[in-house]
């Protein structure tokens, strides 16, 4: 679940919202919980190499880091409802930015990549009530004629995050030291813990014991890491060649089916399957993940194709990223605004063709390209950003009863998540599968017999160039174009894909009410 039962007007009075300065203060307070959170999702995502090289390991073992953050976060999430429940929301968002504050505090610490990976799992386990109990608690304190004020901040949190995280990630990564990173959420927690605690302690919402599905939870955090594990070990490992990525293969099967029928049997599920029988929540949940797992994995391609192969440093790699973020901000009122009057499955359309077309720009790039080349297919994207998540949103809750908004919300949080980490996982995957085909092909032109190698090898002995120096230079050159032709591939299916989600999109049914439900998905 994502949200306390997010209607509460069946329930005992409500306290009265807050005003003036204690308002003020306490607002910011929760919306640099969501902050926090979100900045977490991105700001790691540029600094990959230079934390895999610091602590001894590749690339693609540094994709751990996002990945494992990714997982535990959204194995988390179905369980946020039930903690809000048991122990109110109030306590619940208060004990997550603080145990998220100490896993930030011993992530930057962190002595090598298995400890960083394991802390980064504490993180995401922590942080799963911080965004639903950040917003739940913004509309509580604000009076119901300015909820709509307190959707805003809590939306504008969301994008700026998103912005900052690969630009801080990078200055701080090039400038100081990539600890820092998660140590900056250190003063951040502890001022909103304390803000949080100290303004709201005395509007604590009812409690009551619920059972839990430990066994459905059980057989969720099993098969979903099994999955997780064999895609990021799978690489390395040869994939089914090996007897360890075979066995993870298994469990991950027979977990996810034993997890399905305990689901569908289970009187108090973990999570409700039963509400896929909502066309629209079945379509809107399958088009919501597959927009996001493709953005997820772009937004991590990128940075480390500019840095790994094109010289990029991790500050201008997020620079690259950040006017992406500035146009969703600027376009997010528009779009708020025509949900009101236009079908969403209009805009959604408009949120998978500025996704299409930003991809296929990106596919047309060369290693000679420009930073602005690189930014504006980024700024193409900042459109899709400001239309894809409220949008989805709004069709996929349609037709779902307000009582089981906080459930549906839940797993369509729970679905995106993790299939942005498996996204991750998988790309990083068929870039180097990609590469290893390309410069395989490129090679077998780059002989003595081949014209044009002969040329350049003549060309670069005009310049001083010894035979083992020239060779060098060609061997670098060669790499980079199979990097190249490896980005391009991807950026090119993931543009089709998103053609594809167009076509997911119009077999909803249109909304019965365009207006965006109260409680939403970050």
């Amino acid at each position: 679940m994502n949200a306390p039962a997010a209607s509460q007007s069946s329930g005992p009075p409500q306290p009265k919202p807050l005003t003036g300065a204690q308002l003020a203060v306490t607002a910011i307070a929760l919306a640099l919980g969501t902050f926090m959170q979100v900045l977490d999702t991105t700001i790691a995502n540029v600094s990959l190499p230079t934390i895999a090289g610091n602590l001894g390991a590749s690339t693609d073992q540094g994709t751990w880091v996002i990945t494992s953050f990714a997982v535990s976060n959204g194995i988390a999430v179905p369980l946020t409802g039930w903690l809000m429940v048991r122990f109110g929301v109030v306590r619940t968002f208060v004990t997550s930015v603080a145990l998220f504050t100490i896993a930030s505090l011993l992530c930057g610490i962190a002595w090598s990549l298995p400890a960083l990976i394991v802390f980064r799992i504490f993180q995401g386990a922590v942080s799963g009530p911080m965004i639903p109990g950040s917003q739940a608690l913004l509309i509580s304190i604000f009076p119901p004629e300015k909820r709509a004020t307190a959707l805003g901040i809590w939306s504008i949190t969301t994008l700026i995050a998103p912005i900052l995280g690969p630009i801080l990630g990078g200055v701080i990564s090039d400038n100081i030291s990539w600890g820092w990173i998660f140590l900056i959420n250190v003063p951040v927690g502890i001022v909103s813990a304390i803000l949080c605690w100290t303004n709201l302690a005395n509007r604590e919402t009812p409690t009551r014991k619920l059972p839990i599905d430990s066994v459905g939870l059980g057989l969720l955090v099993v098969w979903v890491g099994a999955l997780q594990i064999m895609l990021d070990l799978g690489k390395d490992a040869d994939w089914f060649a090996s007897t360890h990525i075979v066995v993870l293969g298994i469990v991950a099967a027979i977990g996810c089916a034993a997890w399905l029928i305990w689901e569908l049997t289970e009187t108090h599920p973990i999570v409700d399957l039963s509400l896929f029988k909502n066309r629209n929540f079945a379509l809107g949940t399958l088009t919501l993940c597959l927009g996001y797992a493709i953005f997820f994995a772009n937004i991590l391609l990128l940075p480390l194709w500019l840095q790994v192969n094109l010289g990029y440093t991790a500050t201008w790699a997020g620079l690259v990223a950040a006017p992406s973020g500035v146009v969703a901000v600027f376009l997010t009122p528009l779009t708020a605004k025509l949900l009101g009057r236009t079908d969403a499955r209009r805009i959604a359309t408009v949120a998978f063709v500025a996704f299409a077309v930003s991809y296929f720009m990106r596919a047309n790039l060369t290693n000679d390209a420009s930073f602005w080349d690189f930014v504006m297919p980024l700024m193409v994207q900042g459109i899709a950003m400001a239309t894809f998540f409220v949008t989805m949103i709004t069709l996929s809750l349609d037709g779902i009863s307000p009582a089981r908004i906080p459930a549906a919300s839940g797993i369509s949080n729970f679905m995106r998540i993790t299939a942005g980490s498996f996204a991750a996982s998988i790309t990083t995957t068929l870039w180097d599968r990609r590469e290893a085909f390309h410069q395989n092909r490129l090679a077998e032109n780059a002989t003595v017999y081949s014209p044009v190698f002969r040329q350049a090898l003549e060309r670069l002995h005009h310049l001083g160039f010894s035979d083992l120096q020239a060779y060098g230079v060609m061997t670098h050159n060669l790499l980079q174009q199979a990097y190249l032709k490896a980005s391009t591939d991807l950026f090119w299916a993931s543009g089709w894909l998103s053609v594809i989600g167009i076509g997911l999109i119009w077999l909803t049914r249109r909304p019965e009410s365009a207006k965006p439900p109260a409680i939403a998905a970050d």
